[in-house]
């Protein structure tokens, strides 16, 4: 068989075909050694073991979280030869693996974005007593989603429910996550909510929720926020950037509604409560009542005794003015034409005189 005699780029090309149909996506773990990023939009880096390192290049957009030199990271990527005949790999996503590097990961990225103020508790919006209408983003088969919905409709119940099917981990996790904030916050008909649910798992499980694209579009959403990752020790970004964090996804549950038991014992509570200070009340608006009553009477009778004396007094004027108690005294009621000759009526108190005038002079 005659060996094939292929130009440079037609080898680098059939390289990167074989390459592509054998491997077309892996994933590899290793350490990062080299970390640099050039233009402001290029990223290099070798990943290394102890028997190896292979060269790393991806996008500046495509890295959602902090790295450096160090730390343990796996990377999905496309295997290729480049033009001038270096081996590399292509990176599609990356995430810090083992504990301590999710943890310096998730360390780096909490300081950069708190410096930003995302975490700041001025951002913070109240959400309302009694929603009746949520969005909820979640995995339908996690159990956390159905611990949440049962104890929802325990609760309280009756109310719109919206939910975005997303996966809750892995690479895929944070964009369906923020396609999902996305459309909740795009409707015309707004869910006065919208409410992020996981249940526990490993650090590695958790970490869609440390990726910065994640956490920048939990805080940015026009609708109030609220997770429920994981368990009451796990905190994530996304539980720092959301208006409310809860403890787990049951805990969302029961902040964002209330117990309608509690509710309606409250209310009875209330109303075995209301008739005594309703009867308390009455009784005070009828003592004030018949104390209005008797000052009222005391004041007419006031009045009436002054208009009493009043007529007592012109009583005793009009008899002191009366012309017999005036004869009585001594005094005359003279009738007639007051002339001489004239003949003239004198009253006195007991008795009318006749008499004629003989003289009269005028004064």
């Amino acid at each position: 068989m005659e060996t094939p005699k292929l130009q440079v780029s037609d080898f680098i090309a059939i390289v990167n075909q074989t390459m592509e149909y054998a491997f077309p996506v892996v994933e590899i773990e290793g350490e990062v050694a080299s970390f640099k990023i050039n233009q402001g939009k290029f990223v290099f880096f070798d990943l290394k073991d102890a028997g190896g390192s292979v060269g790393c290049f991806m996008m500046l957009f495509q890295l959602r979280v902090p790295i450096e030199d160090g730390m343990k990271v796996i990377v999905t990527a496309t295997p290729k030869l480049t033009q001038w005949g270096k081996f590399s790999v292509t990176v599609r996503a990356i995430r810090p693996s083992g504990e301590g590097s999710i943890k310096k990961s998730f360390e780096l990225l909490r300081a950069k974005l708190d410096k930003e103020g995302l975490f700041v508790p001025e951002r913070k919006r109240t959400l309302p007593a009694i929603p009746q209408h949520i969005g909820i983003i979640s995995s339908k088969q996690a159990a956390g989603y159905a611990d949440f919905m049962k104890i929802l409709d325990d609760r309280w119940g009756g109310m719109k429910i919206e939910v975005a099917q997303v996966a809750v981990q892995g690479t895929d996790a944070p964009d369906q996550i923020i396609r999902a904030l996305d459309y909740f916050n795009t409707q015309e008909d707004l869910p006065e909510m919208i409410v992020i649910i996981r249940g526990g798992g490993s650090a590695d499980d958790l970490a869609a929720f440390n990726d910065e694209q994640l956490v920048r579009a939990v805080a940015a959403s026009r609708v109030p926020t609220v997770t429920g990752i994981g368990h009451e020790v796990d905190t994530s970004l996304a539980d720092l950037a959301a208006d409310v964090r809860a403890a787990t996804p049951s805990n969302a549950a029961q902040l964002i509604v209330p117990d309608r038991r509690e509710v309606i014992r409250s209310a009875y509570m209330k109303v075995d409560g209301f008739f005594p200070r309703v009867l308390d009340m009455i009784a005070q608006k009828k003592r004030d009542i018949e104390g209005v009553v008797v000052q009222a009477g005391e004041v007419a009778l006031q009045q009436l005794e002054k208009r009493y004396d009043h007529v007592e007094q012109l009583r005793r004027l009009l008899g002191e003015l009366d012309p017999q108690r005036v004869l009585e005294r001594g005094y005359a009621l003279v009738r007639g034409e007051l002339k001489v000759g004239g003949v003239i009526d004198i009253e006195t108190a007991s008795a009318i005189i006749k008499a004629r005038i003989e003289t009269y002079d005028e004064r």
